[in-house]
């Protein structure tokens, strides 16, 4: 399989194409998928979960129990279950979210289309994103996936990367570039 990008360069490169590729020929793409949005998600929003994948301290053993307890309750699939643990084993959970994004693209790929990565100041609704890929689409001319973050420093708007292309209308950009303007 072809991976534009390097993506088998890095680290979580590696680790995410092996679990691409598991998860293809198991069948079991949008279970993977779906279990790894959910992870992101966990993330994001467990400070716990956050330190279990990022502290130094908790040696493999006990991160092999947390993880694959917090994978039982959240009922992941089977494959990203035993993927969580191989990661735990060989103390690279800190490599979550990047492996995450890594098969998102490779997913993608897979399904001829285009990744795009959108910051938005808060949240986007179904409807919204609906209509940032339906727009997209349009622009680039093929299906777009979107891989969606939050990051509130850019106060509103979104930016945009699709490969090297980076649209940037957050308004934290604007004002900057009026209040250059404005230095004369």
């Amino acid at each position: 399989m072809e991976n534009s990008g390097g993506i088998q360069a890095s680290l979580a490169g590696r680790y995410a194409t092996a679990l691409f590729e598991l998860a293809r020929d198991e069948s079991q793409l949008e279970a993977v998928g779906a279990s790894l949005v959910a992870l992101r998600g966990a993330l994001r929003e467990s400070d716990d979960l956050r330190e279990l994948t990022t502290s130094p301290l908790i040696g493999r053993d006990d991160a092999l129990k947390a993880i694959t307890g917090a994978a039982a309750a959240m009922r992941l699939d089977p494959i990203t279950s035993n993927f969580l643990g191989v990661l735990a084993q060989n103390r690279r959970l800190s490599q979550l979210p990047q492996i995450i994004r890594a098969f998102n693209m490779l997913t993608a790929a897979h399904r001829g289309e285009t990744t795009a990565e959108v910051t938005s100041a808060h949240p986007l609704n179904d409807d919204q994103v609906a209509a940032l890929r339906s727009n997209l689409k349009n622009r680039i001319g093929r299906d777009v996936a979107v891989d969606l973050s939050v990051d509130p420093t850019i106060l509103g708007g979104l930016v945009v990367k699709i490969g090297s292309q980076m649209i940037d209308g957050s308004i934290r950009t604007k004002l900057n570039t009026l209040a250059q303007a404005m230095k004369g």
